[in-house]
Protein backbone atom coordinates (compact mmCIF):
# COMPACT_ATOMS: atom_id res chain seq x y z
CA UNK A 1 0.00 0.00 0.00
CA UNK A 2 1.10 3.29 -1.19
CA UNK A 3 1.41 6.53 0.88
CA UNK A 4 -1.47 8.32 0.03
CA UNK A 5 -3.44 4.99 0.18
CA UNK A 6 -2.01 4.83 4.27
CA UNK A 7 -3.43 8.57 4.11
CA UNK A 8 -6.39 7.84 2.96
CA UNK A 9 -6.69 4.95 5.79
CA UNK A 10 -5.42 6.78 8.22
CA UNK A 11 -8.20 9.78 7.92
CA UNK A 12 -10.94 6.80 7.83
CA UNK A 13 -9.12 5.40 11.25
CA UNK A 14 -10.04 9.23 12.93
CA UNK A 15 -13.07 9.46 12.02
CA UNK A 16 -14.45 7.07 15.44
CA UNK A 17 -11.83 9.44 17.43
CA UNK A 18 -13.21 12.91 16.26
CA UNK A 19 -17.01 11.48 16.95
CA UNK A 20 -15.86 10.67 20.61
CA UNK A 21 -14.54 13.55 20.83
CA UNK A 22 -17.16 15.92 19.37
CA UNK A 23 -20.19 14.50 21.11
CA UNK A 24 -18.78 12.98 24.47
CA UNK A 25 -17.85 15.01 27.55
CA UNK A 26 -14.16 13.60 28.10
CA UNK A 27 -12.29 16.50 28.56
CA UNK A 28 -14.54 19.58 29.27
CA UNK A 29 -14.23 22.65 27.28
CA UNK A 30 -11.30 21.13 25.45
CA UNK A 31 -12.88 18.19 23.80
CA UNK A 32 -14.55 20.12 20.74
CA UNK A 33 -10.91 21.83 20.23
CA UNK A 34 -9.74 18.43 20.40
CA UNK A 35 -12.01 17.16 18.03
CA UNK A 36 -11.44 20.59 15.72
CA UNK A 37 -7.72 19.24 15.62
CA UNK A 38 -8.56 15.63 14.58
CA UNK A 39 -10.96 17.01 12.00
CA UNK A 40 -8.32 19.38 10.23
CA UNK A 41 -5.53 17.10 10.33
CA UNK A 42 -8.36 14.13 8.63
CA UNK A 43 -8.88 17.21 6.04
CA UNK A 44 -5.35 17.60 5.46
CA UNK A 45 -4.61 14.32 4.70
CA UNK A 46 -7.15 14.49 2.00
CA UNK A 47 -4.98 17.15 0.49
CA UNK A 48 -1.86 15.92 1.32
CA UNK A 49 -2.69 12.28 -0.53
CA UNK A 50 -3.79 13.59 -3.73
CA UNK A 51 -1.00 15.75 -4.29
CA UNK A 52 1.84 13.23 -3.18
CA UNK A 53 -0.57 10.63 -5.49
CA UNK A 54 -0.21 12.97 -8.31
CA UNK A 55 3.19 14.22 -7.77
CA UNK A 56 4.55 11.13 -7.68
CA UNK A 57 2.23 9.24 -9.64
CA UNK A 58 0.58 7.09 -7.20
CA UNK A 59 -2.66 6.67 -8.09
CA UNK A 60 -4.32 3.55 -7.62
CA UNK A 61 -7.87 2.68 -8.49
CA UNK A 62 -7.76 1.68 -4.56
CA UNK A 63 -7.41 5.91 -4.03
CA UNK A 64 -9.88 6.81 -6.94
CA UNK A 65 -12.46 5.02 -5.00
CA UNK A 66 -11.40 4.71 -1.10
CA UNK A 67 -10.15 8.83 -1.19
CA UNK A 68 -13.91 10.11 -2.30
CA UNK A 69 -15.73 7.63 0.37
CA UNK A 70 -12.82 8.76 2.84
CA UNK A 71 -13.76 12.19 2.77
CA UNK A 72 -17.88 11.19 2.36
CA UNK A 73 -17.24 8.70 5.50
CA UNK A 74 -15.62 11.92 7.82
CA UNK A 75 -17.80 14.66 6.52
CA UNK A 76 -20.81 13.07 6.64
CA UNK A 77 -20.06 11.95 10.21
CA UNK A 78 -19.33 15.28 11.37
CA UNK A 79 -22.59 16.74 9.96
CA UNK A 80 -24.47 14.14 11.68
CA UNK A 81 -22.73 14.72 14.65
CA UNK A 82 -23.67 18.72 14.12
CA UNK A 83 -26.97 18.25 13.99
CA UNK A 84 -27.36 16.51 17.38
CA UNK A 85 -25.27 19.91 18.51
CA UNK A 86 -27.64 22.18 17.08
CA UNK A 87 -25.36 23.56 14.50
CA UNK A 88 -26.74 22.52 11.21
CA UNK A 89 -30.34 21.99 9.74
CA UNK A 90 -31.18 18.06 9.30
CA UNK A 91 -32.56 19.15 5.54
CA UNK A 92 -29.01 20.01 4.60
CA UNK A 93 -27.44 16.89 5.85
CA UNK A 94 -29.78 14.80 4.46
CA UNK A 95 -29.49 16.34 0.58
CA UNK A 96 -25.58 16.49 1.10
CA UNK A 97 -25.72 12.72 1.94
CA UNK A 98 -28.40 11.72 -0.36
CA UNK A 99 -26.19 13.50 -2.69
CA UNK A 100 -23.09 11.05 -1.67
CA UNK A 101 -25.47 8.13 -1.63
CA UNK A 102 -26.47 8.86 -5.55
CA UNK A 103 -22.77 8.83 -6.63
CA UNK A 104 -21.59 6.05 -4.62
CA UNK A 105 -24.63 4.02 -6.78
CA UNK A 106 -22.88 5.47 -10.01
CA UNK A 107 -19.48 4.65 -9.08
CA UNK A 108 -20.87 0.59 -8.36
CA UNK A 109 -22.22 0.46 -11.22
CA UNK A 110 -19.67 1.73 -13.33
CA UNK A 111 -17.30 -0.42 -11.23
CA UNK A 112 -19.12 -3.52 -12.27
CA UNK A 113 -19.00 -1.99 -15.72
CA UNK A 114 -14.93 -2.24 -15.02
CA UNK A 115 -14.57 1.86 -15.13
CA UNK A 116 -13.69 4.00 -12.25
CA UNK A 117 -14.98 7.32 -11.85
CA UNK A 118 -12.50 9.51 -10.15
CA UNK A 119 -13.68 12.79 -8.39
CA UNK A 120 -14.35 15.99 -10.32
CA UNK A 121 -13.29 19.31 -9.80
CA UNK A 122 -17.07 20.45 -8.91
CA UNK A 123 -16.84 17.30 -6.24
CA UNK A 124 -13.55 18.53 -4.57
CA UNK A 125 -14.58 22.33 -4.26
CA UNK A 126 -17.90 20.77 -2.60
CA UNK A 127 -15.81 18.36 -0.75
CA UNK A 128 -13.39 21.82 0.40
CA UNK A 129 -16.40 23.78 1.58
CA UNK A 130 -18.11 21.38 3.41
CA UNK A 131 -14.91 20.76 5.31
CA UNK A 132 -14.53 24.49 5.94
CA UNK A 133 -18.10 24.83 6.76
CA UNK A 134 -17.55 21.74 9.52
CA UNK A 135 -14.74 23.54 10.87
CA UNK A 136 -16.65 26.89 11.00
CA UNK A 137 -19.47 24.85 13.22
CA UNK A 138 -17.31 22.79 15.55
CA UNK A 139 -15.22 25.55 16.30
CA UNK A 140 -18.43 27.54 16.44
CA UNK A 141 -17.49 31.27 17.12
CA UNK A 142 -20.86 33.73 17.06
CA UNK A 143 -18.52 36.51 15.25
CA UNK A 144 -18.33 34.46 13.02
CA UNK A 145 -21.97 32.75 12.26
CA UNK A 146 -22.74 34.96 9.38
CA UNK A 147 -19.78 33.21 7.12
CA UNK A 148 -20.54 30.45 9.07
CA UNK A 149 -24.12 30.63 7.56
CA UNK A 150 -23.04 31.94 3.79
CA UNK A 151 -19.97 28.92 3.81
CA UNK A 152 -23.14 26.17 4.68
CA UNK A 153 -25.39 27.17 1.50
CA UNK A 154 -21.84 27.40 -0.63
CA UNK A 155 -21.40 23.94 0.40
CA UNK A 156 -25.25 23.00 -0.38
CA UNK A 157 -25.15 24.68 -4.00
CA UNK A 158 -21.73 22.81 -4.79
CA UNK A 159 -23.35 19.79 -3.79
CA UNK A 160 -26.39 20.03 -6.18
CA UNK A 161 -23.54 21.54 -8.93
CA UNK A 162 -21.39 19.05 -8.15
CA UNK A 163 -24.27 15.73 -8.15
CA UNK A 164 -25.69 17.25 -11.77
CA UNK A 165 -22.11 17.49 -13.05
CA UNK A 166 -21.56 14.04 -12.10
CA UNK A 167 -24.96 12.76 -13.84
CA UNK A 168 -24.22 14.85 -17.17
CA UNK A 169 -21.08 13.29 -17.42
CA UNK A 170 -21.34 9.71 -16.64
CA UNK A 171 -25.29 9.04 -17.79
CA UNK A 172 -23.93 6.46 -20.07
CA UNK A 173 -23.22 4.20 -16.40
CA UNK A 174 -26.85 4.38 -15.90
CA UNK A 175 -27.66 3.37 -19.86
CA UNK A 176 -25.47 0.81 -20.08
CA UNK A 177 -23.49 2.11 -22.85
CA UNK A 178 -20.06 2.18 -21.33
Amino acid sequence: MNLPNKLTVLRVIMIPFFVVFLLFNILGDADKWVALGIFIVASLTDMLDGKIARKYNLITDFGKFMDPLADKLLVCSAMICLIELHRIPAWIVVIIIAREFIISGFRLIAVENGRVIAASYWGKFKTTFQMIMVILMIADIPQLALVTTIIMYIALALTVISLCDYIIKNKDVMSGDM
